[in-house]
């Protein structure tokens, strides 16, 4: 079994994509040591520049700012690979993201939570390449016939997303039962997307390459996945469990130390399903304790502060810093496997130790 991939002339030795995770888990420290190693490094474009001292006063400045300052750290980390940024569709600043990622020189966008249908023409005429994020073999069809229909492109790449990601899911929250999941595995709905993106590497003449993930925790599961098809698999919540991952450590115990029941499926004020891992706080969430007073941040489309049960925001950017009182831990469904913290370089080597 192969295991390097093309993303048209961006070449990786490994066929692992970490996926890009918000607010600053994912930053240049993580993406720049999983190019370094020869998969494809992604930060999250959401509010980037937490950490910096001028957020509060000008966080979108500060977010800027941020692109930029990471990007150049990832590159130089990595030895000048590729980088990719994830940039969610239901961010509030989400077109001008875009453009600043084109402007900054990012390698790949990859674009969910939302349809990503005027992506070709925010990155026209760049160098930059675009990665729509689908859930199913449905939206895929309605992506590739849109962006050919208005744009005569075709994407650099797809990411599958099945139920089992952590974070924002694209599902309706009555797919993510027990019964519904084990229909839906992700290996299962890889062939239905192949047979979507087919006509159009025909089109424009060139492959395609097929990202999927969601739940990919082991060797074993790298390996049945790109025995489904897939040119390489995206993962996130292992590689949170890095050194070099740019969360605190609290924040990484939480991960090592959740069980199955942990994980939950939660309502999240950008309108979408999600899952996290259970704590405190997000009981006081249920019992409707933690409504905001204002917006501070203003980073989801479609969040009213009046009417939103929390600031997603806001926790977040605690859960990322350890304060758990004050935010919580988005996971992966299988994340109650990893047992312990360890480095990109031993994991990545792990990941593909039953390529061949």
């Amino acid at each position: 079994m192969k295991t390097q991939f093309n993303i048209g002339n961006l070449e990786f030795s490994k066929p692992i994509v970490q996926g890009g995770m918000g607010i600053g888990v994912s930053l240049s420290n993580l993406a720049g040591h999983v190019s370094k190693l020869g998969g494809l490094g992604v930060l999250s474009a959401v509010e980037m520049g937490s950490d910096y001292p001028d957020y509060k006063k000008n966080p979108k400045l500060a977010n800027r700012q941020a692109m930029t300052d990471h990007f150049k750290r990832a590159k130089t980390i990595s030895g000048n690979r590729p980088i990719g940024i994830n940039i969610m569709v239901a961010l509030t600043q989400y077109e001008q993201l875009v453009k600043d990622a084109v402007q900054t020189g990012y390698d790949i966008i990859f674009a969910g939570a939302g349809l990503p249908l005027t992506l070709p023409e925010l990155t026209r005429n760049s160098l930059t390449r675009i990665a729509p994020i689908i859930s199913s073999k449905r939206v895929a069809k309605l992506i590739l016939k849109h962006w050919w229909r208005h744009y005569e492109v075709a994407p650099d790449a797809i990411v599958l997303e099945g139920p089992l990601a952590g974070g924002h899911l694209g599902f309706k929250t009555e797919d993510l039962t027990p019964e519904r999941l084990a229909e839906q595995a992700l290996p299962a709905l890889i062939p239905g997307v192949l047979e979507e993106i087919k006509p159009y590497e025909d089109l424009v003449g060139r492959h395609i390459p097929l990202i999927a993930g969601g739940g990919i925790t082991t060797a074993a599961d790298v390996r049945e996945t790109l025995a489904a098809g897939a040119d390489a698999v995206q993962i996130g919540s292992r590689f949170v469990t890095t050194d070099e991952c740019d969360a605190s450590q609290a924040f990484k115990e939480a991960m090592v130390k959740a069980t199955k029941a942990d994980i939950e499926i939660i309502v999240s004020p950008a309108g979408l399903p999600g899952r996290a891992i259970h704590n405190r706080f997000l009981e006081e969430v249920k019992a409707g304790l933690r409504h905001p007073k204002n917006c501070p941040i203003n980073c989801i489309k479609s969040c009213d502060y009046k009417t939103a049960p929390y600031c997603i925001g806001l926790a977040l950017i605690a859960g990322r810093k350890g304060d758990l009182d004050n935010g919580y831990v988005f996971s992966g469904a299988n994340a109650y496997k990893i047992s312990e913290i360890t480095t990109v370089e031993a994991l990545m080597n792990e990941l593909t130790s039953e390529l061949g």
